[in-house]
């Protein structure tokens, strides 16, 4: 379907179907985040105790970066029956997996309570968030572009991506609030709380996806027959090539991300000797400006293309690599701030703001959900999953962070190797692809 049919959706309409997209996508990163932040957090303590607090650590980000790694199977699974059935029905789907394994995390007795039977409870719920997410971000992305104008698919595209700073600012406020109790009632049950209170948020969220239609673009489909037996099948069949480049371009989107939001925490509280507090509230003034630089990325990229903004956002970080953790080096709170403002905060937005948007304009609408779900999943595996656990691992084995810069570069010459290979999309209609 092109995008011209899309005139006779109201806008109204188009508000409601970004609303709905951007409140589930940010449920399900608050999720996600939680987690990351509590592996370093709390969870190295309690459910994977070592004498080796290193050895506890890379255990816990184990335990992070396996979901990643089931991801593509969640995408498999959900984009079938997104491209199958529809979007809608999808995202309800996932959005019950994910905020149902999470408050179930909450709950858990730890390992001094059900010894061994505790990190293999915390790892199954840790799969079946995965599961959940590895279905959810194509189809809030697509339940966005799908219901765009060509002249504002880069916007619409990048409020899904909203999503992954506003969860996470979500999760590290409610991290900062519950650390301001004493440690011992942080350990016992301070930490558990956010957790159960996401039960509110995902039964808001099922409320408003509840409330709408399925998008313009998968009812013509419907209703022409232009509905894939097998979307894998005719993914890989007829759009190998566009899911190799969104592989390739979502490593530099991912790796540099959890370096600067996940990593970071546990480095510069557990090895440059910062105040844990300090620390989130660098993260949260990050995310806070990311998120709103977002949709103006994503405004811009409507006016001069996806591949501008996302080659510069990448050349930027590469440059930034080295001077960031020269910065967190020197040991003040404001150049922590200041640096993490810089990578999180400005340097990463553009490339995050035009990624989703970029994917859905390769792929014809009847493999849409497929291709970008295996393209996008498939990356945050090699490079999302791996990033906090790589680090760890190289700092322990080098002690020094210039492994670790060299690691955001090798990141972003994957990336720009990966989108040269593609052309500009902005002007495109979704079918032309």
């Amino acid at each position: 379907m092109a995008l011209q049919t899309q005139a006779g959706v109201s806008k109204k309409v188009q508000n409601k179907a970004l609303v709905a997209s951007l409140i589930g996508s940010s449920i399900e990163w608050f999720d996600f985040f939680l987690y990351g932040t509590m592996a370093s957090l709390v969870f190295n303590k309690l459910f994977f105790p070592s004498s080796d607090p290193t050895v506890g650590l890379l255990l816990s980000y184990l335990s992070f970066g396996l979901p990643f790694f089931i991801r593509p199977l969640g995408g498999v699974i959900f984009s079938h029956i997104g491209d199958k059935i529809g979007r809608k029905k999808t995202l309800v789907l996932t959005l019950s997996l994910m905020g149902g394994a999470t408050v179930l995390i909450g709950l858990l007795p730890d390992y001094n309570a059900i010894g061994i039977w505790a990190p293999i409870l915390l790892v199954l719920m840790r799969l079946i968030q995965g599961l959940g997410i590895g279905g959810e971000w194509g189809g809030a992305l697509l339940l966005a572009v799908e219901y765009s104008g060509k002249g504002r698919r880069g916007f619409f595209g990048s409020i899904p991506q909203m999503g992954v700073t506003i969860g996470m600012l979500l999760g590290t406020l409610a991290i900062s609030m519950m650390s301001a109790l004493p440690d011992d009632q942080f350990m016992s049950w301070g930490w558990r709380v956010p957790f159960l209170l996401s039960a509110a948020l995902v039964f808001l969220g099922l409320w408003i996806r509840n409330g709408i239609d399925e998008t313009p673009a998968f009812q013509e489909a419907k209703k022409t027959g232009n509905i894939a037996k097998v979307p894998i099948v005719d993914t890989f069949r007829y759009h190998w090539k566009a899911v190799l480049i969104a592989v390739g371009a979502k490593v530099v989107e991912t790796a540099p991300f959890y370096i600067f939001s996940t990593f970071i925490i546990a480095y510069a509280t557990n090895y440059l000797g910062y105040d844990r507090i300090t620390v989130l509230n660098a993260v949260t003034i990050a995310t806070l400006v990311t998120t709103i630089a977002i949709p103006y990325m994503g405004m811009l990229s409507d006016k001069v293309g996806r591949k501008p903004l996302y080659i510069g956002g990448t050349i930027a970080m590469m440059l930034f690599a080295f001077p960031y953790f020269y910065m967190l080096s020197l040991k003040s709170a404001l150049w922590l701030t200041v640096a993490t403002v810089i990578g999180l905060g400005i340097l990463w937005a553009p490339v995050t703001a035009v990624l989703g948007t970029m994917f859905s304009e390769i792929f014809s609408t009847n493999v849409r959900y497929t291709g970008v779900t295996i393209g996008y999943q498939l990356g945050a595996a090699l490079a999302g999953g791996t990033a906090p656990l790589i680090a760890t691992a190289l700092l322990s084995s080098f002690n020094s962070w210039v492994p670790i810069a060299l690691y955001i570069v090798i990141s972003g010459v994957i990336s720009l190797i990966a989108v040269s290979a593609t052309k500009e999309t902005k002007d495109l209609d979704l079918d032309e692809s």
